[in-house]
């Protein structure tokens, strides 16, 4: 082996280059005339001759048209036609859901996630009172709707 006989793992292929004469008839395989067949030409996504983009014709989220800069340039809120602001909703999980726990248990966010009730817990677990409850149960970690906590407390449990 010497510095000859190496060969590069890439092929190093030149691309066709049409529209140059040779071999290609009168047209160089671009077809007669129009804009695509010029030297140089490309016609961007989305454009459609002028006419409306495709995007433009349809009814927009609520805030997808404002126009960006009215909070600040740099600032995450700036409205944008193509960005819609997501609240981080926390996951939710029912009363009834925590009859499978035992009785006197301290329930926390990591529980329920261990024992598959939740999928993710990064954006905080609200408990919504859907459902009964007959354990008295201790809850931490949890933000609580009224009801929820009405029927915790009426089961016996308590909310840290």
């Amino acid at each position: 082996m010497n510095l000859s006989n190496l060969q590069p793992n890439t092929l190093r292929k030149n691309k066709k280059r049409v529209g140059r004469g040779g071999k290609r008839g009168t047209f160089s395989g671009k077809g007669s005339k129009g804009q695509k067949s010029r030297a140089g030409a490309s016609v961007r996504a989305g454009f459609r001759g002028g006419d409306n983009r495709i995007w433009q014709l349809f009814p927009k989220q609520r805030g997808a048209s404002k126009k960006p800069g009215r909070a600040g340039n740099d600032s995450p809120h700036r409205k944008h036609r193509f960005y819609r602001l997501r609240k981080d909703s926390p996951s939710v999980v029912n009363v009834e859901e925590f009859n499978g726990f035992n009785d006197g248990e301290t329930v926390n966010p990591k529980a329920l996630f261990e024992k598959g009730i939740l999928r993710r817990m990064d954006k905080g677990v609200k408990v919504l009172g859907d459902g009964e409850l007959d354990r008295k149960l201790v809850f931490e970690g949890f933000s609580l709707s009224k009801s929820a906590r009405d029927k915790i407390i009426k089961a016996g449990g308590t909310v840290k």
